[in-house]
């Protein structure tokens, strides 16, 4: 089935998903803050940072919000998480009533600790904002390097709501995408967004020469924090066993395509992270969740350490070394809860 599709964001994400959907038949239009971007992409069909994608004629492009926000059957937020408020907020005009809205940004807000779709929300709910709007999360081991290319891929489609889900499911599936639902929207994003900052410190791992063991170790242990947090917020444990935790983070924290993992690997190799964000040159998503996942934890609780160690290392000047030590010399622990 055929649908009318908004798109706010064209960063790599949002475009390898416009693009996927316009091949789908749908029909796509993406807007951009940036006039130039639009400009760019409109014009060369091609996106700097997807090699060997070309974006179909089918897809169309606008400068205005409006335009994108008014009589699309689904709205796509794909900005990057530190602008889902603001986006939403010059949305929010056009939005119409009963609005269909998936968020795949992954992140945390930190002044609120609310996850994206709880920023969309809160701020599409504000006085002249439209009513009955339903969210979904669309998260999962999802590299746009790949989803652009038609390499197979598989994401969860989360929402309470079970029948938004199902139709998030149904328009983004195709041969090259599987799509599972999961009602635990507060366990698939508070996946998503704390994922990447383990994949810091996958990354640091790797850049200070570690091996596959210390990697594994890492990623273990940083899902069992993220599942002991989880747990502790009321969210369901087999989620973070699922595509949306374990998936998510295994590709994040092994792959040549996340910015995270790369940013890590910078930070073990002697770069601060200010020089690490500039040497990646796109968002760090990380070290921008690193504040609200610290207060998770003092909140709800929780022990963290890998967490912790990363933001020492990000935030307070901990060298990557004396990060590495201060997790193998901790007090032993039981692998088990309780």
């Amino acid at each position: 089935m055929a649908r009318k599709i908004g798109i706010l964001g064209a960063g790599t994400w949002g475009i390898a998903l416009a693009r996927m959907l316009a091949v789908n038949g749908s029909d796509v239009l993406v807007w951009s803050a940036i006039p130039k971007e639009v400009e760019d992409l409109a014009r060369t069909r091609v996106h700097p940072n997807l090699p060997g994608m070309v974006l179909p004629e089918s897809l169309r492009f606008t400068k205005e919000i409006a335009e994108v926000c008014s009589g699309q059957d689904i709205l796509v937020f794909a900005v990057p998480s530190v602008f889902v408020r603001s986006t939403a907020a010059k949305a929010r005009p056009y939005i119409r009533y009963g609005q269909l809205i998936v968020d795949v940004a992954k992140g945390i807000e930190p002044e609120t600790l609310f996850t994206m779709t709880e920023v969309l929300a809160d701020e599409l709910g504000k006085e002249d904002g439209p009513r009955g709007i339903r969210l979904v999360a669309l998260s999962g081991p999802t590299h746009a390097e790949e989803v652009a290319l038609d390499l197979p891929t598989t994401i969860v489609s989360a929402s309470p709501d079970a029948e938004a889900a199902a139709i998030i499911q149904e328009a983004f599936t195709n041969q090259c995408m599987r799509v599972y639902t999961n009602p635990d929207i507060k366990g698939v994003e508070l996946s998503g967004a704390l994922k990447n900052v383990i994949a810091l410190g996958v990354g640091i791992s790797t850049g200070l020469g570690y091996g596959d063991n210390a990697r594994a170790a890492l990623i273990t242990r940083g899902i069992a924090e993220i599942a002991r947090l989880g747990v502790a917020m009321g969210c369901n444990v087999h989620t973070f066993a699922g595509l949306a935790g374990i998936g998510d983070l295994i590709v994040t924290a092994t792959s040549q395509h996340s910015r995270n993992n790369r940013a890590g690997q910078l930070i073990g190799k002697g770069r601060t992270p200010s020089q690490a964000v500039q040497e990646v040159g796109m968002v760090v998503e990380g070290m921008n969740a690193l504040p609200a996942a610290l207060e998770l934890a003092r909140r709800y609780r929780v022990d963290m350490p890998i967490v912790q160690t990363v933001n020492a290392v990000v935030n307070q000047g901990m060298s990557a070394a004396d990060a590495v030590d201060t997790l193998m010399n901790r007090d032993p622990k039981d692998e088990l809860p309780g």
